[in-house]
């Protein structure tokens, strides 16, 4: 299997546990769907959904409890690619694959490389902050 995105890459590793966690999850997700055959293409992209509406709520959750400062554009972000990613699936559904594969290999690797090196490593750095503020 050719991989898409990294796993081992010690960029996506931001030592918050729940979000390293989602992350390789994603990262295989992804991975999976690079070689998937049409079938297993269907099913694992809803599975790439659902777990991305899991994994944005969760975050968005984190963010709000912990006051994250940039909750609006991150959550504004997560909410593009949750479009994009429903506007795929609606694709996918309708047996028209072709730009959902595209959309995986050529936009959610850069993408997520981007974004969890902007936007998550923020995140996890004001919440060790934050955790360690309250802990003392």
């Amino acid at each position: 299997m050719t991989l898409l995105i990294d796993p081992d890459n010690p960029r996506y590793c931001l030592e918050i546990d729940s979000m390293d966690k989602t992350h390789l999850e994603f990262i295989e997700l992804v991975n999976k769907l690079g070689s998937a055959d049409r079938e297993a293409f269907k099913t694992l992209f809803e599975q790439l959904v659902a777990h991305t509406n899991a994994h944005f709520k969760a975050e968005n959750e984190l963010m709000q409890e912990s006051g994250f400062p940039a909750i609006s554009e991150h959550m504004g972000e997560h909410e593009r690619i949750l479009g994009d990613l429903n506007r795929m699936l609606s694709r996918v559904t309708q047996g028209n694959s072709l730009l959902p594969r595209a959309y995986v290999k050529d936009h959610l690797p850069g993408w997520f490389d981007l974004h969890a090196q902007t936007m998550d490593s923020a995140l996890a750095a004001h919440f060790k902050i934050r955790t360690t503020s309250e802990s003392n």
